[in-house]
């Protein structure tokens, strides 16, 4: 980045690491940093890989203030968020903001639908719901909404992914549903609702309804009685009818002003079996805001948490609640969230179709913006729970940042990593002299972790953009400086000063012979080289850190050794 981009990252990354130490009365914290400077500023994606080091520095210094000196900086640079601050509740730490009416508790749900496993928008969800959780020693409920076996099929296979997911975040559900196990349970309501006037059977065609729903006038069907409509609706339980030859409809006001809340429809007939045996046999499906709204009042929800764009929902239902009887739970509206650095979108549908193709190896593939990935990769759940409680719920739209995950992950990481080396494309470079093996030590913060040998048999393979020119040294790490001759390295010495005073490059090497062939797989496509001979006593699951390459985890120590790149 030139110059005058990188003043506004530090001017940017100051505010944030100010507001981040003020707020929180501590040092300041890149992870948090990183997750509004990217999301507020979109055009600094593209130095992404430089961005953390720039930040990581500003909040050094940051750090290195005394707390009144932050909040005067603070004053001076942002006094609009130092005034927001003062504003909250003292002793408010929490990034979330409080819920509301929590005094007879709380009890929040997640309601995936199967239809395959989560990508990482998914996340965000049980990281809100799994936090209040534990704030408020509430309830967590996992409902799995599958009771569409048309449009967004259940994947059979995706119930048992999502719950892992749900794990791998850190959180564990005090309850599982399957709304399909329910069917019986919402026809029942649907019968009461029907005895209290709050529907009818509709046999008319899509499109003369919504003609008719649009123009505000009553289908021919809206004034029929009770007892005809549960005959009918009966009918539809017994799989009398195929699809599209009849609906049950909520009765609301044919004249509202907002269409989509005109006599909408609870339940319609489906032909296509569901793929769960215990559901096949079934053909009257509830839409979703029956269902959904049925099974939030059973369950005891008291505040949802749902998408800006599905305000439509939470009018919907209120016509049943209103029948019912029942309070409608709190509810909190968010905007949607993206998420930078991949080239695939955020669909599940997308994903799944780019698998079938060939185009991804699966959902695992570490170009796929899949928790799957992330977790093969190397990132710990909390790395994303973090992050994505950083985004609060704005209803406004907003942006993940990977770098901000990264940050996150390198805290939780970096302590536990042994380093060693690993070398793309390598070069041969036959050593003249100094001694039989480098020993970099195994962590460079962790000396009682001891020293990793690494073998010196002769020659030494390094990556082409390190050979230096003829008569120019370089410093193997663990080993010592060596001299460029001819075409080969004259050992030289182990004086770090070289390094220190004289600015001699440091460079990762392995030995000629002897080292672990590996392919390591990145978002950006596999890379292919050879790590020190020490990985073959690493084991499989371990994250490790490729001095100057990055964190990976080892995913097979086998004739082929395989890593999957996390991040640098």
């Amino acid at each position: 980045m030139d110059s005058e981009l990188r003043d506004r990252v530090e001017r940017a990354a100051r505010t944030h690491a100010l507001l981040n130490a003020v707020k929180y009365e501590s040092d300041a914290d890149v992870g948090a940093v990183m997750g509004p400077l990217m999301g507020e500023n979109p055009e600094f994606r593209e130095h992404a890989d430089e961005i953390p080091g720039v930040v990581g520095g500003v909040v050094s210094e940051v750090n290195g203030l005394s707390d009144a000196e932050r909040r005067d900086e603070l004053a001076d640079l942002a006094p609009e968020k130092l005034d927001e601050l003062e504003r909250e509740d003292e002793g408010d730490d929490h990034p979330l903001p409080d819920l509301s009416n929590v005094e007879d508790g709380v009890v929040m749900r997640a309601a995936p639908n199967p239809n395959g496993p989560w990508h990482l928008g998914h996340a965000r969800m049980p990281a809100v719901i799994g936090t209040y959780k534990e704030r408020y020693d509430g309830r967590f409920i996992c409902r799995f909404d599958d009771t569409d076996p048309e449009t967004k099929r259940p994947d059979l296979e995706a119930y048992d992914a999502i719950l892992d997911a749900i794990d791998y975040l850190g959180f564990e559900p005090d309850a599982v549903l399957r709304a399909s196990d329910r069917l019986e349970t919402y026809y029942d309501h649907a019968r009461e609702l029907i005895d209290r006037g709050g529907a009818y059977t509709c046999s008319c065609p899509g499109a003369e309804f919504s003609e008719l729903k649009n123009a505000g006038e009553p289908c021919p069907h809206r004034g029929k009685e009770p007892e005809r409509t549960r005959e009918e609706f009966e009918a539809m339980v017994d799989g009398e009818y195929s699809a599209g030859e009849m609906t049950l409809r909520v009765r609301t006001d044919i004249t509202h002003k907002n269409p989509a809340l005109r006599d909408w429809v609870a339940f319609r007939m489906i032909d296509r079996p569901h793929p769960r045996p215990e559901a096949a046999d079934y053909r009257c499906w509830p839409m979703l805001d029956f269902q959904s709204g049925v099974d939030d009042h059973l369950t005891g929800v008291t505040h949802i948490i749902r998408g800006i764009d599905l305000q439509d929902s939470a009018k919907r239902q209120r016509f049943v609640y209103d029948y019912f009887d029942w309070e409608y739970p709190e509810v909190v509206h968010w905007g949607h969230v993206q998420v930078d650095e991949y080239d695939v979108s955020l669909s599940t549908s997308t994903i799944k179709e780019l698998i079938d193709d060939g185009k991804l190896d699966g959902w695992d593939d570490p170009r796929a913006p899949t928790l799957a990935s992330l977790r093969r990769r190397g990132i710990r759940g909390q790395a994303i729970v973090d992050a994505m409680i950083e985004l609060g719920t704005s209803t406004s739209n907003v942006e993940l940042s990977m770098s901000a995950v990264y940050a996150n992950n390198r805290d939780l990481i970096d302590d536990d990593a042994d380093r060693h080396f690993f070398v793309r494309d390598g070069v041969e470079v036959a050593v003249d002299g100094g001694p039989d093996a480098g020993r970099p030590p195994v962590h460079p913060e962790h000396e009682e972790r001891g020293r990793r040998e690494v073998p010196v048999p002769g020659a030494v393979l390094i990556e082409p953009a390190d050979v230096p020119a003829a008569g120019e040294r370089v410093w193997l790490k663990g080993f010592g400086c060596v001299r460029r001759v001819d075409e080969g390295f004259e050992y030289v010495g182990d004086d770090i000063a070289a390094v220190r005073e004289e600015d001699v490059p440091v460079i990762h090497w392995v030995p000629a012979e002897g080292g672990v062939p590996l392919r390591l797989r990145t978002p950006d496509g596999d890379v292919i080289g050879v790590a020190e001979p020490a990985l073959a006593d690493a084991a499989v699951d371990d994250v490790v850190q490729f001095e100057r390459v990055g964190f990976a985890r080892i995913d097979a120590l086998d004739d082929d050794a395989v890593a999957y790149f996390a991040h640098e």
